[in-house]
Formats: structure tokens, sequence, C-alpha cells
């Protein structure tokens, strides 16, 4: 109960902030559910996965014809086995050395958060094929590990100069392709448990609710404010994780 309660509160929270600032759902749940346990990591990530490919279809819905083929091709060429590598990872830490799975999730949380709070400023000309390739690594890397590749990809795409519209939909084709290859991947793996498939049924209404609510009743302070406060919340979270994982070793 505990678990379900919580995962509900996290859920909602994430949604409502990605509604009202843009701001990445699953690096909120993730961080605060590995940080307080309701879940194992792997399960926690599958759902995560699931309820981001319906956040992130929804979104993308209409803006295909923005997508920039060029930079999304190369970055799945990278994306793709890299997931793959990123979860196979996770599952060997998980069953061998879960401090160590939890000290790269802390590192992970509080690298990101530091990396969103960073406004980059746009290059000089769009990423060629090998930065293109090594981006989507790294991203589908992390991306397979715990379902979040937010802050890599968000931070890759921004650096680009190119338009907002064009941005957003390749930065959305990229999470969509992550998150559905993960699924496929677990999915054969035999990893959408009931349980994995219980919570995701419970989190997308309360995702629908919170996205609805962010869009229809904003907080009466600025967007900046509520950016501020995720970032803050992400690297107590980081530091917790951390923190709790080296004195279990």
């Amino acid at each position: 109960m505990w678990a379900l309660v919580g995962f509900i509160l996290v859920v909602f929270v994430g949604s409502y902030i990605q509604a009202v600032a843009g701001f990445a759902m699953a690096m909120l749940i993730v961080a605060v559910g590995g940080g307080l346990r309701l879940m194992d990591v792997p399960t926690l990530a599958a759902v995560i996965s699931l309820l981001t490919i319906v956040n992130v279809i929804l979104s993308l819905w209409g803006q295909t014809r923005h997508i920039d083929k060029k930079l999304f091709v190369w970055l799945a060429v990278g994306q793709v086995p890299a997931i793959f590598a990123g979860l196979q990872l996770m599952q060997w830490m998980d069953g061998n050395t879960r401090s160590a799975l939890e000290i790269v999730l802390g590192l992970f949380i509080t690298i990101g958060g530091l990396s969103m709070y960073l406004k980059p400023h746009p290059w000089e000309s769009v990423s060629g094929r090998s930065v293109s390739f090594v981006t989507g690594v790294t991203g589908g890397l992390v991306g397979g590990m715990f379902s979040a590749s937010g802050p890599v990809m968000g931070f890759f795409m921004y650096s680009q100069p190119l338009t907002l519209a064009v941005i957003r939909a390749t930065l959305l084709a990229g999470f969509v392709l992550t998150t559905s290859t993960r699924t496929v991947f677990v999915g054969v793996q035999g990893g959408l448990t009931g349980e994995v498939l219980t919570f995701a049924a419970i989190g997308l209404p309360v995702v629908a609710v919170g996205t609805w609510l962010g869009r229809q009743f904003a907080p009466p302070v600025t967007e900046e404010t509520i950016k501020r406060m995720a970032y803050l919340l992400l690297l107590a979270m980081g530091a917790w994780i951390l923190g709790r994982a080296a004195f279990s070793l």
C-alpha cells in the first residue's frame, strides 16, 4: 500500500510539473521512486517506459513533419544497440551488486539534474554523424538502464541551431524510440510482469489527470521557480541515494 500510494503521488507530481514547465517526467519518477525504494529499479524503469511511451506519442501527435530526419537516423543508429547494452548492464548489476547500481543511479540523477539546470547555447552548425552517433550511444545506454535519457538527449538537441519545433519533435521521436525499444527488449526477456503492467495501468490515468491539471491550473509562481524546485529535488534525491548506497557497501 505504501509503495502504491507513493507511486501515485510521484507520477502525479511528475506529470503535473512536466505539463507546467516541460520538465522531464521520467527523470523525476526514477529519482523519487528510486530514492524512496518504492520498487526495485528494473520494475520502476519498465513502468516508466510504458508511461512515457503514451505521454510522448500524444505529445508528438501531428508534429512528425518537424523531425530532423538526418539527426534522428544517426541518433537512432547509436541508441538501439546501446539500449540493449544498458538494459543488460542494469539487470546484471541488480542481480550481483545492488549497491553499485544505486550509486550509478544516484550519480545519474545528480549529473542529470545539473545538466538540465544548464542552458546550452546553440552551436554554430548542426551536429554531424559522429557526434550524433556518440550522443545516441550515451542516451541509449542510460535510457536502457533507467528509461530516462532526457538529460543527454535534451542537452544535445537544445544545443542545435534549429527551430524550437524541430528540436522538440526530434527529441520526442528519440524518446519514442528509446522507450518502445526498451519495452520490446524487456518484453522478450519476460520482464513485463503482472506487477509492471498493474503499476503502468494505475499510472496512466494519473498521468492524464496530472497533465490536464497542469495545463488548466498552473501554480501562482513562475515557470523558473517550478524548474528550480525540481532541480533541487533531483539533487537532493541524488545525494540521498548516493549516501545510502555508500553506507551499505
